[in-house]
């Protein structure tokens, strides 16, 4: 993609990949691989920050004698979510109509 993922946008893409079901970080990579190429790795703070605002939680659970941390969204993240998708729909009519030289 030649347009870059701002923090706000990852954010919201990462709580919309949680609120399908619960997920651990490297499904969450692969499911927003194509729309941002950057390393899991860059992904472990946006899920911080979600945890900290107390849109996320998470537990741990065994897989092949190793733990893996899913994430959760709670119902504060889901109204995140649902602020996100406004803001989303609302920025994306008006570039629409920019794109449309300025018709509807």
């Amino acid at each position: 993609m030649v347009f870059p993922l701002n923090p706000v946008l990852l954010e919201a893409l990462v709580l919309a990949v949680i609120d399908s079901g619960d997920a651990y970080g490297y499904v969450i990579a692969q499911k927003l691989k194509a729309l941002a190429s950057q390393k899991e790795s860059a992904l472990y703070p946006v899920l911080k920050r979600l945890q900290t605002a107390g849109y996320l939680t998470t537990y741990d659970q065994a897989f092949q004698g190793r733990n893996r941390r899913y994430y959760r969204i709670t119902e504060e993240g889901k109204q995140q979510l649902s602020f996100y998708k406004k803001e989303w729909q609302d920025f994306k009519a008006m570039t629409d109509q920019v794109f449309d030289g300025g018709e509807q």
